[in-house]
């Protein structure tokens, strides 16, 4: 895993090898082992490596022999060594052991269609010397980040934007509608990033750039099949599956440093550790994060894991005053306004791996979204239920049984619910029905925003946007298939694997391998009927039957808790003076996106500690994430400058 950069000069111009440079400093966390770069002509290509394949040989960017095809690439091809042998069997001659070498000659046999031959976890850019043609892509399920951007005589790419902007001639500037994407949905909608004019390459796309044009396609998207009854098939389909996630964790253990796993204490993650431990055997070591508030900690069950595993187990405990000692660096990776703070834990995981000299987790990220595992699908299925009989009374009481942890939840009445969760017939054919709850209460934090900045974004509807990436196909499928595409394909990539994966991962130098988002498992699982990923209310079902007997009761049974973080408490504790100064009147004026007197009293309501609901601790997140984001970027503050000890920084007393 690494951190790429390149840049592309226009006009007959050289590709300016210092600003190369500064692009490749800005990614030293990316790639802490070597940086390296080349520039021939209008082209430079820089890379920041982390040495995992070939330590050696596997230096880059990376040339074949007559130097005409070169690549920097971020990221592992699982399926390398089955693609070498292939590729030798057609007479090309490899020079390195690495999986680069593998993709320059893959494109030279195949041309940009190289991408569908690959399993793994890619960006990488391919400079044609022969044709003065730039190829970039990036992995079907978007587990690495790309980003670009065009002035007037350059094009840059990166894989983060802060590298980016290290070019003196990149504009910078908020922008407004990737916020209220944010502030709706939770992501910033692909192409857009928080940034105005600096792009993302959305996954399963790729791009080029040749004599000026720039031409971006789709080369992968999920596909859902019609559902079918297949309930008689359900102990082959579990074989299937099993033998699937077999193959798919062995090729993630290639490596030639040490692999470790993440163990959350819930099924995917414990069983992707039981399948790499029957390929590595008694040196497993795994890794885990606890809560000292008990709402929050699974620790018990990590320790059951690893104990019926036998693992070599580490954990790291975190505190409230944790999250928010970490949360101006959590922001500065995540380089987007944030909604949570459950990131900020898994910085610290990272940091505890990289701390016992590990380079490679494994993790079991996706399984919720491919497999019917989140909440959000049971949840929709029971509002279906209740929207066929609206007057119920007994029906909506499912919804509280359903989040028996939310006590405002079990407080209210059934009209309040009705209202909430929205079952009326308009919403029943809503295309996003089964989000609608989730996206209208986020909406609601555009009550913090500041007149101007709600004047700009009048005009943007973050829905239509939104309608019009849905395939052409999407309204032909189950509904509980399009609740599935919504996660997998937009809250996966957009916060999943961004804000909780690849950034607070590379943040410590660690790389992350998803066996779950192997696409080769992520079509099977598209082809499932909908009542073998969740039968009845019963979730996961037929993963949770190949997991039987290979991890302990105790996970196979428990209830299902989602992974959550102590949220605004984290910010009002006795030292924590950033959040007051950013949250002060003067720090919101000087910003201009929220209103100051909305969120004066929203933080006095923290500071008091008088209760607070779901709404609040999102919005005091958000408020809080994105006025760092406005300093660190706008105004070059470094995350590490915000400090908790008075003497550093003036504590300011909130007006109320």
């Amino acid at each position: 895993m690494c951190g790429i950069a390149g840049i592309v000069e226009s006009h007959g111009r050289r590709a300016d090898r210092e600003t190369l440079a500064d692009m490749t400093a800005a990614l030293l966390h990316r790639g802490p082992d070597a940086q390296e770069m080349v520039v021939a002509d209008e082209m430079g290509l820089a890379h920041a490596r982390l040495s995992i394949i070939d330590l050696e040989g596997g230096h880059q960017p990376m040339a074949l022999a007559n130097g005409r095809l070169r690549v920097t690439f971020n990221g592992e091809i699982f399926n390398y060594i089955e693609l070498r042998e292939e590729l030798i069997s057609k007479g090309h001659t490899f020079t390195t052991r690495s999986d680069t070498e593998v993709i320059l000659h893959l494109y030279q046999e195949e041309g940009e269609d190289c991408v569908h031959r690959l399993n793994g976890q890619w960006a990488f850019a391919i400079w044609d010397g022969d044709r003065h043609k730039l190829f970039v892509s990036r992995d079907r399920l978007g587990v690495r980040p790309l980003f670009y951007t065009r002035t007037a005589n350059r094009f840059l790419f990166a894989s983060e934007i802060k590298a980016l902007l290290r070019c003196p001639d990149v504009s910078l500037g908020l922008d407004l509608q990737a916020l209220e994407q944010v502030f709706t949905f939770w992501f910033v909608l692909p192409p857009r990033t928080a940034f105005r004019n600096i792009w993302q390459l959305p996954p399963g796309h790729s791009l080029t750039l040749e004599n000026g044009d720039l031409r971006i396609w789709q080369y992968w998207d999920l596909r859902y099949a019609p559902s079918s009854d297949a309930d008689d098939k359900e102990k082959q389909l579990a074989d299937e599956l099993l033998a699937l996630l077999q193959d798919a964790t062995r090729i993630r253990l290639r490596s030639d440093v040490p692999v470790g796993a993440y163990l959350s204490g819930g099924l995917d993650s414990t069983l992707i550790a039981a399948l790499a431990k029957a390929v590595i055997g008694d040196n497993l070591y795994t890794y885990s994060v606890g809560f000292e508030d008990p709402e929050f900690d699974e620790s018990i069950f990590q320790r059951d894991a690893s104990a019926f595993l036998h693992t070599h187990h580490s954990e790291t405990r975190c505190a409230d005053d944790d999250i928010a000692d970490v949360f101006p660096r959590v922001v500065w990776h995540s380089e987007q306004p944030i909604l949570r703070t459950a990131p900020a834990p898994l910085f610290l995981l990272s940091r505890l791996v990289h701390e016992r000299g590990f380079k490679v987790v494994l993790t079991g990220e996706g399984a919720d979204e491919i497999l019917g595992g989140y909440d959000i699908f049971k949840e929709a299925k029971i509002r279906r239920f209740w929207g066929r009989q609206p007057s119920s009374r007994l029906r909506p009481l499912l919804l509280k049984r359903l989040y028996p942890y939310m006590d405002t939840m079990q407080r209210q009445s059934p009209s309040y619910l009705k209202n909430f969760f929205h079952v009326s017939p308009e919403e029943l054919a809503s295309p996003w029905f089964s989000h609608l709850p989730r996206w209208e209460l986020t909406r609601k934090l555009g009550c913090f925003l500041s007149h101007a900045a709600r004047a700009e974004m009048k005009f943007a509807d973050p829905f239509e946007e939104i309608a019009q990436q849905l395939p052409p196909a999407y309204g032909s499928w189950d509904s509980f298939n399009q609740a599935e595409y919504l996660e997998a394909k937009y809250l996966l990539p957009g916060y999943i694997l961004s804000s909780q994966g690849d950034r607070m991962a590379m943040a410590h130098s660690v790389e992350s391998r998803y066996p779950f988002l192997d696409h080769r498992v992520v079509d099977f699982a598209a082809r499932l009927s909908p009542r073998l990923k969740m039968k009845v209310l019963d979730q996961k079902h037929l993963l949770k039957r190949v997991a039987h007997g290979l991890i302990p009761a105790s996970i196979e049974k428990r209830y299902k808790q989602p992974y959550r973080a102590p949220d605004g408490v984290s910010f009002f504790s006795r030292g924590c003076n950033y959040a007051r100064e950013l949250l002060s009147p003067d720090s919101l004026r000087k910003h201009g996106i929220f209103d100051f007197k909305a969120v004066s009293v929203l933080a006095a309501k923290f500071a008091s500690h008088r209760p607070t609901s779901v709404r609040d601790n999102m919005a005091v997140v958000g408020i809080l994430s994105t006025q760092l984001l406005l300093e660190e970027f706008m105004y070059h503050q470094d995350p590490s400058e915000f400090s908790r000890t008075p003497a550093e920084l003036h504590a300011t007393r909130f007006d109320t």
